[in-house]
This record gives structure tokens, sequence and C-alpha cells, in this order.
């Protein structure tokens, strides 16, 4: 992870984008520019949050993890939203079992978590924050359900689409290892899966990058929680 020479702060985060200038102006002291790289950790689990995250071309997942080790990810963040809110609920330090993991390489803009809680104490950052953590809460409840109702090409199309809108491109890195850990599957069934979408012509697999080819035909390859996590993102957020 690699802090930027604070030259210009890249727009492109629904959150701060949806702020009026004189607001967006007061936080931009307190805004830095990082590039960050696939499988960074941004927030660890137990480790106090001394930073939250606006991303804006990069992915990031939010991770539990189970006794054995093994890790699943229970809700995809990128420039819709914020890594940190769980500072903004009261939290000073992250769950023991949780961390967030980058799973796509890009662009965030950090700001210090004091800063941070500071500006959310008045409108409308507060709002934004708000609202952002409600759809968040959604997306983290209709993905459990995914996970336990669902088939695996199912959920792996709601994965690719949920990365998809996100990434600005139709094309992105993803290894079957790291899509296995995201759905909490074995590597083998994630094959099976992605080469079912592959023969179908929804997607492209390659070297660990995928290639979207037919976003509509992914979209009825997906389950319903696709649709309704973006609904309501798009419901609550700017």
């Amino acid at each position: 992870m690699s802090l930027e020479n604070r030259v210009e702060v890249p727009r492109g985060n629904r959150i701060l984008d949806a702020l009026p200038p004189e607001a967006y102006d007061r936080l931009l002291p307190a805004l830095s520019p990082v590039s960050l790289e696939l499988k960074d950790l941004l927030l660890e689990s137990g480790k106090a949050i001394d930073t939250v995250y606006f991303p804006v071309s990069a992915v990031v997942s939010l991770l539990t993890t189970m006794d054995d080790g093994s890790a699943v990810e229970v809700a995809t963040i990128g420039n819709e939203g914020i890594v940190g809110v769980p500072v903004f609920l009261g939290a000073q330090a992250l769950g023991a079992r949780d961390f967030y993991q980058v799973q796509v390489p890009g662009q965030v803009v950090a700001m210090a978590a004091g800063a941070f809680l500071k500006s959310t104490g008045r409108d409308p950052l507060r709002g934004l924050v708000q609202r952002y953590a409600q759809a968040l809460f959604s997306q983290v409840t209709q993905q459990v359900a995914c996970n336990g109702l669902h088939s695996i090409e199912e959920r792996c199309s709601r994965w690719m689409l949920l990365t998809h809108d996100r990434v600005g491109g139709d094309e992105f890195p993803l290894t079957q290892e790291f899509l296995a850990q995201m759905l909490g599957v074995r590597r083998a069934s994630v094959t099976v899966a992605a080469g079912i979408l592959q023969k179908a012509g929804f997607i492209r697999y390659f070297r660990g990058r995928v290639a979207i080819v037919d976003r509509d035909g992914l979209e009825n390859a997906s389950c319903e929680c696709y649709r309704i996590i973006r609904t309501e993102f798009d419901r609550l957020l700017p």
C-alpha cells in the first residue's frame, strides 16, 4: 500500500461526490489518495480503526473467519461506499473475526478516523453515511440468504455483477482460489461454475482475470439477490 503525494484527490466515490461543493471543500484537507494492491489488508481483526477509506476504483471485501481459519465474504464495498463504517457506529476496533481485504486493486481516498467522526457530526455527510450503513446492512443480510439458498453458479454471477458495477471496466483480476474464498466454497466447485458461465458465453476467464462478455446473460444467470442489492443501494444513495 503506497501513500501518494497529495496533489489531487481522485473523484468517483459516490458519497464524496454527493457532497455540496462547500462541504467537500471542508473535507479536502483531511483526504489523501492511496493506491491499493490485490489482497492488501485495510482493517484487521481486533485492531483499532484509525483510518476510513472511500473506494474510487478499488473494490474491497468484508470477510469473516471461522475456527478452522477459513474465511468467507459477507459484503463487497466499492465506489458506492466506505470501508470503516463500524467506527461511525461507535466501535473503536474491528471485530475479532472480521477483516477488510482488497479484491480488485485501485484507488481509494483515505481519511483519519478522528477527522471522519468529526465531519459526520453534521449533515450532509452524516445523512449520507447513515443511508450507506443501512444499504450495507441490507447487502449483508441478502448475501447471507443467498449463500444459504442459491446455487454456486447463481452466486458466482451475483458476485461478478456486483464487482463489475464497481470497477468501471469489463475486465478485472480474479483467481479461482480467491473467488472460492469469497463464496466460501471449494475451488473445484468454482472451477465448474466458472466453466458453465464461460461456456454459455457470459464471461471469458483467462490467466487469473475475468472479462464480462454478456452482461444481460450474466444477470439472467444470477439469482434475484443481485437485483435486490443493486436496487437498495440505488434507493438509498445518490
